[in-house]
């Protein structure tokens, strides 16, 4: 039987961020490298190509601009605040004290490539009742996940060394072979030929993300505070992040810890144009969008609101009898705060284009809301809420959502604007005003205002399912990415060339994130557990 042969100094597996930041990394060593990439030569880059590009830094140029007062140790308390670590965890703990001390070089490493960032800063994953991030350190990158992308494969194509590097696209990784304890090669198949190859390698890197593109072990993994998992979860993940090698690295006697740990969404739709199989758009909640149960009612005791903590939004949910929920909102709400959690359908920034995403943000993302009412059945219209109400239980083809429930939902927030200014009483006015005290979110959040009125007509309601993300756990790494074997009595033996980088590694230790994450956080510690692989495969 045929079989094609090839051979590098280090294989890297997976040709996402984290794999093409390993590859620069080697290439500037003048190591011979190859990359064994399952997709399409135009999807390099995975999901991060995809993703909105928000970073994670700690004391930027940006933040200083702003008079955004940060530090580590700051830093560091709101990330373990957030993470909840068990008090077992260790290397997680480990890979975030690392990574929380690093934020500067990877700033200075990605703007070496030619990488931008907006001026403003932005303030998400603030907390609820664990402290989120006290400060505002999301930085979105001029260009978004794509344009990042798109500097770094520009970097890689155009690299002195590029002649010591091979990309095999449409290659499947499968397995590996061993010699004295030593991993000697990847095993896999040409998708497109079906010819199966082997890569000969002093080292191996995995960087093949996570598992939640697998419903099937989004599913098996399902955390106990979700409850049961939904009857519908949309794929928000890379199609290829299956877990494949995860199973591979158990099987060897490698450690995995933490697969029940993930970030996934609460606000996810059906793509109106789906690239692949159960195909999720993860929108962005309005904030002043009420947010309510398959029935048509809020969920408490404290209302749900983007930007706070994204876990608890999917554990409120969860704990419904019927997994899914509603936001319903205005069309002058929409055109201001409604918008996408990712490149697609944000043009302005995606293609640098300043006036087109100025105009967005003054005047809404109407190709978004276009789209989303000529295309996704769960993007709902009405003149009136009992035409609304009608309208809702046609989409699921149930009576579950009573008018006058979803009547009284509106009226209890609507009727505080018919109070003086100075008696509001509504939590989630409380969290608009704070909102909108922040400049970066001052433009794209309305004032607090009803939601029934007649001059913001029409009433849109939105049928939205969890969406699986990210991986919080993977393969468990020490602090060279190096993957640590779970068959040894001492806990830090690890493979001698076998390394685990990015979402595989969950972020760092199998769960540098603990429960949740501050966001911006995993393009950052995907491009720093990279260069903590490559400089150990370059100076041992």
């Amino acid at each position: 039987m045929k079989i094609s042969k090839y051979q590098a100094h280090t294989v890297i597996v997976g040709g996402g961020i984290a794999g093409i930041t390993t590859a620069i990394e080697l290439l500037d060593a003048n190591k011979k490298v190859l990359i064994v990439e399952r997709d399409f030569e135009k999807n390099f880059g995975g999901l991060a190509k995809e993703s909105f590009g928000g970073m994670f830094f700690i004391n930027s140029p940006q933040q200083r601009f702003s008079k955004i007062n940060d530090s580590i140790s700051q830093a560091k308390k709101d990330w373990f605040s957030f993470a909840e670590f068990s008090e077992e965890e260790v290397w997680g703990k480990k890979w975030a004290e690392a990574f929380l001390e690093s934020t500067d070089c990877i700033y200075k490493w990605v703007r070496s490539k030619k990488v931008n960032f907006f001026p403003v800063v932005h303030w998400v994953e603030r907390g609820l009742f664990q402290p989120g991030n006290s400060v505002p350190r999301f930085h979105m990158v001029w260009g978004t996940g794509h344009g990042l992308i798109e500097a770094l494969v520009t970097h890689l194509n155009t690299h002195p060394n590029r002649n010591n590097l091979t990309v095999l696209f449409q290659h499947k990784a499968e397995d590996f072979d061993f010699k004295n304890g030593e991993l000697t090669s990847v095993r896999g198949i040409n998708e497109a030929t079906k010819i199966p190859f082997i890569c000969k390698a002093d080292n191996v890197v995995l960087a093949t993300g996570g598992i939640n593109g697998s419903m099937q072990k989004v599913r098996k993994y399902w955390h106990k505070e979700w409850r049961t998992p939904p009857e519908v979860i949309l794929n928000g993940s890379h199609q290829f992040s299956d877990g494949l090698m995860h199973d591979k690295v158990q099987e060897i006697g490698g450690r995995i810890a933490n697969l029940n740990l993930m970030w996934n969404y609460a606000a996810g739709i059906p793509h109106p144009y789906p690239k692949r199989n159960n195909h999720g758009l993860s929108l962005v909640p309005p904030k002043s969008a009420l947010w309510l149960n398959y029935k048509g009612e809020r969920m408490g005791p404290i209302p749900l609101v983007t930007s706070f903590d994204t876990r608890y939004l999917v554990t409120k949910i969860c704990e419904q009898e019927k997994q899914y929920s509603w936001q319903i909102l205005n069309k002058k709400i929409a055109y201001k705060e409604l918008g996408v959690s990712g490149s697609e359908f944000n043009e302005g920034i995606k293609n640098k284009k300043i006036v087109s995403f100025l105009y967005s943000v003054l005047k809404g993302n109407k190709r978004l809301i276009k789209a989303l009412e000529k295309d996704s059945p769960n993007y709902i219209t009405a003149n009136s809420i009992e035409e609304l109400a009608q309208k809702m239980n046609n989409l699921t083809g149930t009576n579950d959502v009573d008018v006058e429930v979803l009547k009284a939902s509106i009226d209890s927030y609507d009727q505080n604007f018919e109070r003086g200014k100075d008696i509001w009483n509504d939590e989630q006015i409380r969290r608009i005003i704070h909102t909108r005290a922040y400049k970066g979110d001052r433009k794209r959040t309305l004032k607090p205002q009803k939601l029934n009125q007649k001059s913001a007509y029409p009433l849109i309601a939105i049928r939205e399912f969890i969406l699986s993300r990210k991986s919080l756990g993977g393969i468990q790494t020490n602090l060279n990415s190096q993957v640590l074997k779970s068959n040894s009595a001492q806990t830090t033996a690890a493979f001698s060339n076998l390394y685990a980088v990015g979402e595989a590694a969950g972020f760092g230790g199998g769960g540098s994130h603990g429960k949740r994450a501050l966001e911006g956080t995993f393009l950052a510690t995907c491009i720093f557990t990279a260069q903590k692989a490559a400089k150990h495969i370059i100076n041992k």
